[in-house]
């Protein structure tokens, strides 16, 4: 039996789409490089007076602040912001300068999903080829604006009385920063891909919408007959 061309993309969705989030995950440290070497040429030209270094590679954590892993595709940054450590089991406290760990993974999501958009749609391989490189770099860019805004927001809203004066200082409002975070959290991953694929298949999906019909002459012919 022949699938109807929506019936026929959406399996092929279908398949694709497991697939894109398993290879986006296994290879995330090469995934994730070019959104790092964006956010740190924005973090580090535009705040410099906040970040000192922004590096790809950091530890996870867990609930006890015990180092359970390493992994390659978190972001780890060095800030101006001093901080008090306040004293626990594993020291006696003192004072630091603040390092958040960011984790640009939650910001990149898009990449498999316009891929397996892009692998069921019927394109020729260099067509598809140009949309992807077109739309990792459009999701590269959002995705490395996710990172800076969840940077800013760390100082700003999760580092005490110094990070909240820090921010001030370096003249940032809390509620564009809090805007920003939430527009690069909730919307940009999700948005992103669809508009992309939406924009650069407007054939495919007209075809979708309008399927092709038979010619009316040869409709008339066979009902007379």
């Amino acid at each position: 039996m022949r699938l109807s061309p929506i019936r026929e993309f959406a399996l092929k969705a279908l398949l694709w789409l497991p697939l894109c989030f398993v290879v986006w995950f296994w290879l995330a440290p090469l995934w994730v490089q070019p959104a790092v070497a964006l956010a740190r040429m924005m973090l580090l030209g535009m705040w410099n007076e906040l970040f000192t270094a922004v590096v790809q590679g950091g530890e996870i954590l867990d609930a006890g602040g015990k180092v359970v892993a390493h992994a390659g595709y978190l972001v780890q940054l060095t800030t101006t912001v001093v901080v008090t450590i306040p004293a626990g089991p594993g020291g006696p406290g003192g004072v630091g300068v603040l390092e958040p760990t960011i984790n640009p993974m939650v910001y990149g999501y898009s990449l498999p999903l316009f891929s397996g958009l892009a692998m069921a749609t019927p394109l020729n391989m260099r067509r598809r080829l140009v949309q992807m490189l077109f739309a990792f770099l459009a999701i590269w860019l959002a995705q490395a604006c996710g990172v800076v805004a969840e940077s800013l927001k760390v100082i700003a809203f999760d580092s005490g009385a110094e990070g909240a004066a820090a921010a001030a200082r370096a003249g940032l409002a809390p509620n564009a920063i809090a805007f920003a975070y939430q527009f690069g959290y909730l919307i940009l991953p999700a948005v992103v891909p669809a508009a992309l694929w939406i924009g650069l298949n407007q054939a495919f999906i007209e075809r979708l919408v309008r399927p092709a019909r038979e010619p009316e002459g040869e409709s008339r012919g066979q009902n007379s007959a």
